[in-house]
């Protein structure tokens, strides 16, 4: 794991979203879980670093206090018992653990500010969503009533018509029938 020093922390960008305001929130959590371990992990190596110190000095100590021996074997170096990931003394400071808290402070006040506009941003989506689909039912309804009206009137025109028709059949019938009757008539009258 490559550790952070605060000059990334302090120099990080982060790629703008495209469709909407502010920071791309998986880059800025990913960063900030990054942070996070970085600080655990330096937090972990102060411990470790201030027990061995704590034995090298009781050790010092010790050898202080024994009387004088020809050869005294030299303790084991401060940095070789260090873990491989801490070989950069120079990217973390003496006084570490100020500093790692307020780096996370200031992670955690960032995410905090991006979790709200976060949070703020989302319920202005949904209310103008909202909005829009309220909108659009109200649009629905309203060509819903229109269609209906126009079938109402259709529906009308067509039962005109059709009675028209109706009453038509029933006259061109009653004509026909009184035709035909004369032409009988007159039939009948010549033969008789």
């Amino acid at each position: 794991m490559t550790l952070l020093t605060t000059e990334d922390v302090l120099s990080k960008k982060f790629q703008y979203v495209k469709f909407r305001e502010g920071y791309d929130q998986v880059e800025v959590d990913e960063f900030l879980d990054q942070v996070v371990k970085t600080i655990y992990t330096l937090n972990v190596e102060n411990a470790e670093l201030k027990e061995q110190l704590e034995a090298a000095e009781r050790r010092i100590a010790e050898l202080s206090a024994a009387p004088a021996v020809t050869e005294v074997p030299a303790p084991a170096p401060v940095e070789e018992a260090a873990p491989a990931a801490f070989q950069e003394p120079a990217s973390v400071p003496a006084d570490d653990a100020s500093s790692a808290s307020s780096m996370l402070a200031l992670a955690q006040r960032v995410h905090d500010e991006y979790v709200r506009d976060g949070r703020k941003e989302s319920e202005q989506i949904i209310a103008e969503a909202r909005a829009k689909g309220d909108e659009i039912v109200a649009d629905a309804q309203r060509q819903h009533e229109t269609i209906l009206t126009k079938l109402e009137q259709d529906r009308s025109l067509l039962e005109a018509k059709i009675n028209e028709l109706r009453n038509f059949e029933s006259d061109y019938r009653t004509q026909l029938r009184g035709h035909l009757e004369s032409l009988l008539s007159e039939v009948i009258g010549e033969q008789a």
